[in-house]
């Protein structure tokens, strides 16, 4: 991509992070080089430097932001659903939907976890709990409810989590089945998984 003439910082580094997710997701973190990367964005090798500071600093940042909208989002899905039946059929299709439509961004933040420095990897695992907190709440709510049967909370999240993170790695957009009759399938197998 050549860089356009007079474009700014911002969508320097923007195209910068888009490229980065591109190259990550397809050979890795290790395997990419800082070198390809300023080739795809159009920009010489030592410029990508006016812009971030480590290949490090890149990763951090797009599972940064990653996590960052993924919070933000939730809590939009979740906002004034107070029945926890409703909550977690809310929590299942707004997953679904987020990972189907952020594959890259929902992959690097899982695969490349642990090429994160120490102190990176600690923050994101904090957001990361962050988000299953949410859910976590909503079985709380729902087991104090006497809605839901469950033996164990968080295993019971990280179960719920699991399944429905799997979209990623075969979910065709141009399948049998589509995304709303999937969603349908899963909210059904979320349900009967915690009230059965």
């Amino acid at each position: 991509m050549a860089r356009t003439t007079g474009s700014s910082g911002a969508k320097t580094l923007a195209a910068i992070h888009d490229a980065g997710l591109d190259l990550i997701h397809e050979h890795g973190f290790e395997a990419m080089s800082l070198r390809q990367l300023a080739a795809r964005v159009g920009l010489q090798p030592g410029s990508l430097y006016n812009h971030i500071a480590t290949k490090q600093d890149l990763l951090f940042d797009l599972i940064y932001n990653h996590m960052v909208t993924l919070l933000a989002s939730v809590d939009e899905a979740l906002a004034g659903i107070d029945d926890p039946l409703e909550a977690l059929k809310a929590f299942t299709a707004f997953h679904l939907t987020y990972h189907i439509e952020r594959k890259r961004e929902v992959f690097i933040g899982s695969s490349e976890l642990r090429s994160l420095s120490p102190q990176n990897r600690r923050k994101i695992v904090a957001l990361r709990r962050a988000y299953e907190d949410r859910l976590c709440d909503i079985l709380q709510r729902g087991e104090k409810k006497k809605l839901f049967k469950i033996a164990d909370v968080r295993v019971s999240a990280y179960a719920i989590l699991a399944m429905l993170t799997g979209i990623c790695t075969w979910y065709d957009v141009k399948g049998r089945v589509g995304r709303k009759k999937l969603i349908d399938i899963h909210t059904r197998l979320v349900l009967e998984g915690v009230t059965t």
